[in-house]
């Protein structure tokens, strides 16, 4: 009688190792999305590309264009980093230059249906949203850098990129809602 084969510590540790995916069906490198952006009587077509996505960081990057929001520039073209929220990056934002604190967060956050559920928890400090690459909304917030090609360019009449939007994305149809938020036009 022979004894059964004892996995070396090496294959063991293979499959107790989960892998989390590099991206999503719609978060890849390449994804583009069209849109609109409301902005009081107005609406604007915008277009978000994604240049790089690395999930295990919780972070993406790419260029939004928008389309006829000033007459001396009718498309802007702007490069955006992301943070995902999960156990990374929570509902509250952690940028004070940002001009949101908690309040602002919870206020915006509570404009998307799919976030209701979660409000309870998420008022708490110390939550983290597990799991969140296993849910169907990824929640996270775009904060535009500078303009391309001229990353020189930091104003612009009629056009602010200071802000930072709060993004709900649906992972299962690969819609983006964005709420844009720049803390001097709040009202």
């Amino acid at each position: 009688m022979s004894t059964p084969a004892v996995p070396s510590p090496t294959q063991s540790d293979i499959f107790n190792v989960r892998l989390l995916p590099s991206y999503t069906s719609f978060l890849r490198p390449g994804s583009k999305f069209k849109g609109t952006q409301q902005s009081e009587k107005q609406s604007y077509e915008v277009q978000v590309e994604l240049k790089h996505v690395d999930l295990d960081r919780s972070f993406l990057c790419g260029y939004l264009r928008i389309q006829d929001l000033t007459e001396e520039h009718p498309t802007l073209t702007t490069y955006f980093e992301g943070e995902i929220v999960g156990d990374k990056y929570s509902f509250q934002t952690k940028h004070p230059e940002w001009g949101s604190n908690d309040r602002v967060d919870l206020h915006h956050w509570a404009r998307f249906a799919p976030w209701r559920p979660l409000a309870k928890l998420a008022k708490k400090p110390d939550f983290v949203l597990k799991n969140f690459l296993q849910r169907e909304h990824l929640f996270m917030r775009w904060k535009e850098y500078f303009l391309v090609p001229d990353h020189r360019v930091r104003t612009i009449l009629g056009a602010s990129f200071e802000g930072f939007y709060y993004i709900c994305f649906n992972q299962a149809s690969g819609a983006v809602s964005g709420i844009y938020f720049h803390a001097k036009s709040e009202k």
